[in-house]
């Protein structure tokens, strides 16, 4: 929000800073002789409150990974659950059906491809069955799991992307179009990948001069925003060639990760730190890129603080590795713009975690988010619910919301076009569709494994050279 200095003179606009303790949204008048009265402002989302679900529902006795990368190292859908583990002689990530609580076996299977350890998973938004992951191995792989989940260990993917030069710490699918994988590495360089051929179809190498902190799809995936170690943070088309669309030159004055999304109406909500390593968040509005529309300041905490953004409810969702808190805010049109809510604590610190898709929630008792908690051992589960007395469908709650199904094939969406998501209505419920094929180019499948592959400085023996070996046997 932009304010005037008073005093009879022209004051200097400035975006309003707030402290944590001014974060409540109420506005307070003080007359003489009289108390303080607040007025509240009126949200049907002032009262959600996080409920952690019992102990026999979490997942517990799993070796959640270890690694100081500030990724989520969990991904949720209606079906599955993945989460990065600890794993001797390389990476690998644990795949388990939602139902599947309690107390994890020690010799469960997992899917362990990757040769050094992984840096971050994601569910496909279009096939539940689908999940890209990404390694300390500057390889990105796509793999398929089988319906009803793993019953053995998982070591070839469906496709192995190769092309950064160091390790890949994000990955993230394209919100309409079919196959569309990005991928953003420690090299600065950010790739989009047809996943149907295997090959990148966009590279771009010179965008970014230092490692990329997060890319995040708008939500008809037409603008990609980035955060960089340069402070800078990037609005742009990736088809466009790498030219910048818009770009925040100094979000946050700290030295630490910046992390930014895309909000509606064309915003970037961010966060970061300030020069004295106090925790921000900022709402920038891209016409003003020099000043945002408001900055608060909330802790002094050093865990890098990850947004989740629901644009159903436009809700912002805030947690943060090493916090046992999830903070929530309500974005507006109006100032201040940025509303705090509330916020849900409990006793241990979280390594990561993963939120689930809408169409996954339970309408019935208005869930309107859920995450998943890791600890160091287990999983779990945190419903964020709206109390209502009425058991009917809450349609305010629950408006049309992204689908399954892609809007686009890949080939549109490279060819220039854009879709909005195909909405579907929660009402009734939402039942996952079985597996679905996930059609990759056949040449890809029938060629050598990654493992089959000939060691470098030798050559594969062709048909003649076969047939000359046999003849000179004869000859002997």
């Amino acid at each position: 929000m932009l304010k005037k200095g008073g005093g009879g003179r022209e004051g200097r606009e400035e975006p309003e800073r707030s402290s944590p303790n001014a974060l409540c949204d109420t506005s307070a008048t003080e007359g003489a002789g009289t108390m303080s009265r607040k007025v509240v402002r009126s949200s049907k989302f002032r009262h959600v409150y996080g409920q952690p679900v019992k102990a026999d529902q979490c997942y517990d006795d799993i070796r959640v990974s270890q690694m100081t990368w500030d990724g989520n190292f969990c991904s949720v859908n209606p079906q599955f659950l993945a989460i990065v583990v600890e794993a001797s002689g390389g990476g690998a990530f644990l795949v388990l059906p939602l139902s599947k609580t309690g107390r994890l076996d020690k010799a469960h299977p997992v899917v362990s491809g990757h040769t050094a350890p992984v840096l971050d998973v994601e569910w496909c938004p279009h096939n539940d069955h689908v999940i890209a992951s990404s390694s300390e191995d500057c390889s990105v792989m796509v793999w398929s799991v089988p319906e009803g989940g793993l019953t053995r260990s998982l070591n070839e993917p469906l496709v192995t992307l190769e092309g950064h030069s160091k390790r890949v710490g994000i990955v993230t699918w394209h919100p309409t179009a079919q196959n569309l994988l990005l991928s953003a590495g420690c090299d600065n360089v950010i790739k989009v990948w047809d996943v149907s051929v295997g090959q990148a179809a966009i590279s771009l190498d010179e965008l970014h001069p230092d490692v990329i902190y997060s890319a995040a799809w708008n939500q008809d995936g037409s603008l990609l925003c980035t955060a960089c170690r340069d402070k800078h943070v990037r609005l742009f088309d990736p088809r466009a060639g790498g030219t910048t669309a818009n770009e925040l030159p100094r979000a946050h004055e700290g030295s630490r990760p910046v992390r930014a999304t895309t909000v509606k109406d064309g915003k970037l909500f961010t966060t970061g730190f300030s020069r004295m390593s106090e925790r921000q968040v900022a709402l920038w509005d891209l016409r003003n890129p020099e000043e945002p529309l408001t900055l608060q300041e909330l802790d002094t905490s050093s865990g890098v603080l990850l947004p989740y953004y629901d644009p159903d409810t436009n809700v912002v969702y805030l947690t943060g590795k090493g916090d046992s808190s999830i903070r929530y805010f309500e974005l507006t049109g109006e100032a201040p713009y940025v509303h705090y809510l509330s916020m849900f604590t409990s006793k241990e610190s979280q390594r990561g975690g993963g939120w689930m898709p809408k169409r996954g929630l339970d309408v019935s008792k208005c869930e309107i988010a859920r995450f998943y908690k890791l600890h160091e051992r287990k999983c779990e589960p945190i419903a964020m619910t709206v109390p209502r007395k009425s058991d009917l469908f809450q349609e305010d709650l629950y408006p049309d919301t992204a689908g399954p199904d892609p809007a686009l094939t890949s080939e549109q969406w490279l060819a220039g076009k854009d879709a909005s998501p195909i909405l579907i209505s929660l009402k009734d419920g939402y039942t996952p569709q079985k597996s679905r094929e996930f059609k990759i180019n056949q040449t890809l499948l029938q060629g050598p494994k990654r493992s089959q592959l000939p060691h470098e400085g030798t050559q594969q023996r062709g048909p003649a050279l076969d047939q000359l070996s046999e003849d000179l046997k004869r000859l002997q």
